[in-house]
């Protein structure tokens, strides 16, 4: 892989500088840290080196290929774990190894990947070549960290591929924004109003108060649910980092007059489970998966927001192979991590693939700038940049679009005629007119549907074919500080250069296909007990894709697999012609790329026609 350097250090060093702080208030401005008494317990995860992984890609590729005698004759986790998992003399060598320093194993995960071991932090020091320090952040909450990478030993190094679980800082963040027509109380804008369904009705038509009635008719789903295809018989996946209550979703689906199984939501509690802290966005997952593939069971998987938590997160979820399909709308900029820990992720999802389920995740809120969204302001990043899981390969990223609307607003109208990728850069003259550049940046800027170019991962194959794939590009290598810029400074001086990621790497591009996520045409949520009109975000596509795939694994009798290339060899086959299952999104950008009737990383390979992909993908 070819990475980001930090002031010409390795990709490595990046990471580093989010592990020590920084990432929490601005660059260079970390407070002084404690250590960690010697004597306190702490639980790491230890990630096992994959066997045979040329193997086990070669594998996958004939899962997905019509043509292969192993055409979706997928695995299951034993037999993963017994062909490409560690062997059995590796586990044990690793896990006397931990013994003889007095560190426990607590647990091994069913895939032979992930070894859960408890020790002290004296231990975990000695074994990792790190001193954990406490620290607290910009809102006063107090956490732990590595004051260095930790490092695995040389006489683990031959098994162990990484060592995660030593930094309790939550980091990833939910991909869920919502409409902002009041920001400071300044712009003196109309909220948007609930509009419920009328009886009868799962839909409202009503940009802003969409419900997953209106999906369904956006996206041509209806034909299916004619065909009592609702996912009955399946599972979908939901992978989060927040605790939700189960009656919201029940009482949403209720109220757009679905009919559900009262016992059909089973939560699985990863590492003891998660906070409260971003329970909106689980159960927005819940309900708009739930929505779309309303015969389904739901599986909910929550974990701490922690490095070793998302991480082990997936590997429960895939090792239980319970789901058959899976997807989070959680994620952090990929520059973040390190090398080791994005390898640990795509093991995984490797696993996911020759097991069948497919993985979505959201592409982020920032458009071509996900970097801006992991810091608060005074930060500023000009900088293109992509979010992890969605850039892995192995991962389908879903984008988002703004739909035609119209919006009323307090000196004017501002007009969305044709559907676009999502991006509030047509707020933008409006906004700078009426309230100032520096409203707009402080308060728009970057909003709209993640996409753009890998530095971590190459292009896979089936994606370096199509017209309209890019390369990182060279006037946005560059992540700045503005120390200064305020509403005294708007001409951002003060500018520091950070990091510097690479122009002109052929990396993956994401997203791979898009949904409406724009919160001016986006969607209800009932949380806690109340509707609410206004939300988006891509978190809303990947439940979505999900909820889509569930009902396609109904309505082919069997998981579906790996989908990226599946996706992918459809549209080589079928473009946007009648029987495609993809809507070219030609105009507009995610503030950067430029969308078009091909490929792009605004929208990726579009919206779809719902109908037509589960015949799509059987070919």
């Amino acid at each position: 892989m070819h990475h980001p350097t930090l002031a010409g250090l390795g990709h490595s060093a990046l990471a580093l500088t989010f592990l020590l702080g920084l990432a929490a208030g601005s660059p260079g401005q970390a407070a002084a840290p404690g250590v960690v008494a010697a004597d306190q317990a702490q639980t790491i995860s230890l990630v096992m080196k994959l066997r045979n992984r040329p193997a086990l890609e070669a594998y996958i590729a004939e899962t997905v290929d019509p043509s292969s005698s192993s055409y979706r004759k997928f695995m299951n986790t034993e037999a993963f774990a017994a062909t490409f998992g560690p062997s059995p003399a590796d586990l044990r060598a690793v896990t006397e190894l931990l013994g003889s320093q007095g560190i426990k194993v607590e647990a091994i995960h069913a895939n032979h990947l992930v070894i859960r071991a408890s020790g002290t932090t004296a231990q975990f020091n000695a074994l990792l070549n790190t001193q954990v320090v406490q620290r607290t952040d910009e809102q006063g909450r107090t956490y732990q960290m590595p004051s260095r990478v930790p490092q695995v030993p040389t006489s683990l190094s031959s098994h162990v591929l990484a060592a995660v679980g030593l930094n309790t800082k939550a980091a990833f963040r939910p991909h869920t924004v919502r409409a902002q027509r009041t920001p400071n109380g300044v712009a003196g804008e109309s909220v948007p109003a609930v509009v419920l369904p009328s009886a009868g009705t799962v839909a409202t038509g009503v940009p802003g108060s969409y419900t997953v009635g209106d999906v369904a008719n956006l996206y041509n789903i209806n034909p299916l649910y004619s065909r009592r295809i609702t996912g009955r018989g399946r599972t979908l996946g939901i992978a989060t980092l927040a605790s939700f209550n189960p009656a919201d979703a029940f009482a949403y689906w209720s109220a757009v007059g679905l009919t559900v199984d009262p016992n059909r939501i089973t939560q699985v509690l990863v590492d003891g489970g998660s906070g409260t802290d971003g329970a909106e966005e689980t159960t927005l997952d819940v309900q708009q998966s739930g929505g779309v593939a309303y015969g389904a069971k739901i599986m909910v998987y929550q974990a701490p927001n922690t490095d070793a938590g998302f991480l082990d997160l997936f590997s429960r979820a895939v090792s239980d192979n319970i789901v058959d399909t899976l997807s989070v709308s959680w994620g952090l900029a990929e520059a973040f991590y390190d090398d080791a820990t994005l390898a640990a992720y795509h093991q995984v999802f490797l696993q996911a693939a020759v097991q069948g389920i497919p993985v979505f995740a959201s592409s982020g809120d920032s458009g071509a700038f996900d970097l801006n969204r992991s810091f608060p302001t005074p930060f500023f990043s000009p900088t293109n940049s992509v979010d992890h899981p969605a850039s892995d390969p192995f991962v389908t990223a879903a984008g988002g679009t703004t739909l035609p609307f119209t919006l009323n607003l307090a000196h004017g109208t501002v007009v969305v005629p044709k559907e676009r990728p999502w991006g509030w850069d047509y707020l933008e003259n409006y906004l700078v007119t009426n309230y100032g550049q520096f409203f707009y940046d402080f308060n728009y800027f970057p909003v709209g549907g993640g996409g753009g170019v890998s530095s971590a991962f190459p292009m896979p194959s089936w994606q370096g074919r199509l017209a309209g794939t890019q390369a990182t590009p060279a006037n946005f290598d560059t992540l700045y500080y503005y120390p200064n810029y305020g509403p005294g400074n708007p001409d951002q001086s003060g500018a520091e250069i950070w990091a510097v990621l690479p122009p002109g790497y052929v990396g993956r591009n994401v997203p791979d296909v898009s949904l409406n996520a724009d919160p001016f045409t986006g969607y209800l949520t009932y949380f806690a007990g109340t509707f609410y009109a206004g939300w988006g975000g891509t978190s809303f596509v990947a439940p979505q894709l999900n909820g889509i795939a569930a009902l396609l694994t109904q309505a082919n009798e069997g998981r579906l697999g790996f989908l990226n290339p599946q996706l992918y060899r459809a549209f080589q086959k079928y473009g946007y012609g009648s029987k495609s299952p993809f809507r070219a999104v030609s105009t507009g950008t995610n503030l950067y790329w430029q969308a078009g009737s091909h490929y792009n990383p605004a929208s990726g390979l579009g919206t779809l026609n719902v109908v037509n992909l589960g015949p799509a993908l059987d070919r």
